[in-house]
């Protein structure tokens, strides 16, 4: 579950960046970013093994892609995308009774999972800039993330389900019925 998360992450960054590199606001900020989806698909699926999974493709990429020269910034940034989504599994299953199948996340509770990542992420990370550097911080990439985020979920969800639609047979329920 780990190194599929930390795969997924790292091939949702690629997919990201030649897809949207026009849509980058600042380095690590972006108005669509497909890898938040992954983030909150990994945690919902896997869990704490998909925080974990989170954290060490977030520290690779950020070490070596966003930020290799700001220590700080790319060790705390990897903590906080790994804790994001992991709080809003912990709060789903806590407020919806959130199984490891998934199969009572509806779509209702599904939004509001997706629009609750969309709003702890970037609100975590804009809380820290804000104490590194609160002189030189602005909060107008709050905004940017938060739509990033969103967006890039409801693509990653939308996306995953009309694949599994179209991939997987439709279950017909009559045969389940016992006599």
């Amino acid at each position: 579950m780990i190194v599929a998360t930390f795969v997924a992450f790292l091939t949702m960054v690629g997919v990201n960046d030649v897809l949207f590199k026009a849509a980058e606001h600042v380095p690590g900020i972006n108005w669509v970013y497909l890898p938040a989806g992954i983030r909150l698909l990994a945690t919902l699926l896997f869990g704490f093994s998909g925080a974990v999974g989170l954290l060490l493709a977030s520290w690779f990429v950020n070490f070596y892609l966003f930020f290799p020269d700001d220590f700080s910034r790319a060790f705390l940034g990897g903590i906080i995308a790994a804790v994001a989504p992991y709080m809003v599994y912990v709060m789903a299953q806590r407020f919806f009774g959130l199984q490891g199948s998934l199969v009572n996340l509806t779509s209702g509770k599904l939004l509001i999972c997706i629009v609750g990542y969309s709003i702890a992420s970037p609100l975590l990370h804009h809380l820290w800039f804000e104490f590194q550097e609160p002189q030189r911080h602005a909060w107008g990439g709050f905004f940017v993330m938060a739509t990033g985020d969103f967006l890039g979920s409801v693509i990653v969800f939308y996306t995953l389900k009309l694949a599994l639609n179209r991939f997987l047979p439709a279950r017909d329920t009559r045969t389940l019925r016992t006599p």
